[in-house]
């Protein structure tokens, strides 16, 4: 005798289930490896544009170069000026200490 079948078995629930796991536990580090880089991206091409605002700044204004320390996003960023070895032209420098998010990086470039 066939009988009407409206649910699902508890084999067919904990193959499901299972599967699910196996899944996640193979996507979830590697979605969180993402988002690190992702956040890491981020941080190094804010400090490349700050460092670009700084040059523009002093090539339109030639005040004195200052260092300091600017917060944007729960991340601090040095800004550093220092002479190139012919001393001629100054270089900028951007340094992001290390944090949570990312090691120590630098970005630096010569103003011209």
């Amino acid at each position: 005798m066939l009988r009407s079948n409206k649910g699902f078995f508890l084999l067919e629930l904990l193959l499901s289930l299972s599967a699910l796991l196996m899944l996640s536990l193979y996507l979830l580090p590697l979605l969180m490896g993402l988002r690190d880089q992702s956040r890491k991206l981020e941080i190094e091409n804010s400090a490349r544009k700050l460092m670009y605002e700084e040059l523009q700044a002093k090539l339109l204004d030639s005040q004195t170069y200052n260092d300091y320390t600017i917060l944007r996003n729960k991340v601090e960023y040095k800004i550093i000026w220092n002479d190139t070895e012919s001393g001629a032209q100054k270089v900028v420098c951007v340094k992001v200490e290390k944090n949570a998010f990312m090691s120590e990086s630098k970005v630096c470039g010569v103003l011209e």
